[in-house]
């Protein structure tokens, strides 16, 4: 037989720690966007940062993006076996009260 548990607590938890790295990310973001290439030094070197905080901005964004997909998902997931639990002691109640 299978058995399948589900620990909502936990479930919320992780959309917890999914919006703490949510405020992580941008906060990272905010920080590196103050950095300016001119300030660094060598002309390469510049250039590379300047690449760099171009594939930073868009690599976090897209990150940003999934984890908030991420996040929705775990809550819907949460809601529904939060509900399923609730209709699971609802039958038994019925059952118990049938046959009490």
């Amino acid at each position: 037989m299978t058995s399948l548990q589900v620990d909502i607590d936990q479930l919320t938890r992780l959309t917890r720690a999914l919006d703490s790295s949510l405020v992580s990310l941008r906060e990272a973001r905010r920080a590196l966007d103050h950095v300016r290439a001119d300030q660094l030094g060598t002309a390469d070197l510049d250039a590379a940062c300047d690449g760099f905080q171009e594939r930073w901005a868009h690599g976090t964004r897209e990150l940003t993006k999934r984890v908030k997909t991420v996040r929705e998902g775990v809550d819907r997931s949460a809601a529904q076996y939060a509900e399923l639990e609730e209709a699971v002691r609802a039958a038994f109640r019925r059952v118990a009260a049938a046959h009490g």
